[in-house]
């Protein structure tokens, strides 16, 4: 008996290593070859299309601000979510045509002051500089900001063609956002089961579950932002307008735009506002610089925080390596998406990665939040 139930063990053992040997053997290594080779076409595909994937992100994140505003709406009006995303729409459409409207009359004119005056200060930084031996903004630079409006033909011709183009790419970029954040707005669920079946038939109640928590996180981020954006809007303008500064609304607005980029963008809105501050007096400089200081201090450690933790929290030093990589990588739109992009990244990594690849709840602990908000 035991050398029947030898033989037998050993004719099994003999059975597996054929069928591990054909299953590495040549069609094993091309399988493995060809999967290889797929994934490399599909991450230079990625790669050549990335600006294109990055207006996509955007129209995704559109779409999670009309989907907050539709769920604000539903604590104060009982309607459907298809009239309430209408009724959030007309109010955009008007608000954006107010803006323009008033903003037609005055911003051109505060806009070429403030060009005016930043000119004449690269002028006299600049004559400073080379009495010091130091040229720092070099022999070709123009400082010039009206250069584009120059009388030289050639000159207004070539600037008015890299305008134009500029104009024409940026505004159809802004289409595509909108049309798609409208689209994916009015109709969630069929976009995202789209994705959701490219899982198998097991895991899709778990990639439902976690592209909502995605769609929490962009809805909280994006309103949140949206929230510090028009604070420190409405904060600078109305000190900057008391202490008599000109321009005060295009300073105001620039440096509430800046907030959509942490840690950078409020250090790049102070230089304008200082270059405006430095021909009315050291006193003036002083006072804007202080007084632009503290609003952003208050704003960066007290309302920022309090207004993104019920997003997520991402540590400082890494937010501000992705703002780097990105901005490196793919320019301003790279620069711009930064922080939504992370934040859905660590919801997939800490999910998909953290709990489901390597078993490890303690994930959960770092993104209690947006996962107990409910569904998209």
């Amino acid at each position: 008996m035991s050398e029947v139930s030898t033989g037998q063990k050993q004719l099994r053992e003999n059975a597996i290593g054929e069928a591990t040997a054909a299953a590495y053997g040549p069609r094993g290594f091309l399988a493995t070859g060809l999967a290889l080779l797929s994934i490399c076409i599909a991450l230079f595909l990625v790669w050549q299309t990335v600006s294109s994937l990055l207006i996509i992100f955007a129209g995704v994140l559109f779409s999670a601000f009309l989907d907050a505003a539709a769920r604000a709406m539903a604590l104060v009006v009982r309607l459907n979510r298809i009239w309430r995303l209408t009724f959030v729409l007309l109010l955009l459409a008007a608000a954006v045509g107010l803006g323009l409207v008033w903003g037609a009359g005055k911003l051109p004119e505060q806009t070429r002051l403030l060009l005016k005056v930043m000119d004449t200060q690269f002028d006299i930084l600049q004559r400073h500089l080379l009495s010091y031996g130091v040229d720092l903004l070099g022999p070709e630079w123009g400082r010039d900001f009206a250069q584009w409006l120059v009388s030289d033909q050639g000159r207004f011709f070539s600037h008015a063609q890299l305008v134009l183009g500029g104009a024409s790419s940026f505004l159809a970029g802004v289409l595509v956002i909108v049309f798609l954040g409208i689209l994916f707005a009015f109709d969630p669920t069929s976009h995202r089961e789209s994705l959701v079946m490219l899982a198998k038939p097991p895991y899709r109640g778990r990639t439902r579950a976690v592209m909502n928590e995605m769609g929490n996180v962009l809805r909280l981020w994006f309103v949140g932002q949206l929230i510090r954006i028009i604070l420190m809007t409405l904060c600078v303008w109305v000190a900057l307008y008391l202490i008599g500064l000109p321009g005060p609304f295009v300073l105001g607005l620039q440096a509430g735009l800046s907030n959509f980029v942490p840690y950078l963008g409020p250090i790049l809105a102070a230089i304008p506002i200082a270059l405006v501050a430095m021909p009315l007096g050291g006193s003036l400089l002083i006072w804007a610089v202080v007084i632009y200081t503290i609003i952003q201090s208050i704003e960066g450690y007290v309302i920022g925080p309090l207004i993104q933790r019920q997003a997520v929290e991402i540590p400082p030093a890494w937010t501000l390596v992705a703002i780097v990589l990105l901005g490196a990588l793919f320019g301003v739109m790279g620069i711009a998406l930064a922080m939504p992009l992370v934040a859905v990244g660590r919801v997939a990594i800490i999910r998909f990665y953290v709990e489901d690849y390597l078993g490890d709840d303690r994930g959960r602990a770092f993104n209690k939040g947006p996962s107990q908000m409910g569904a998209a």
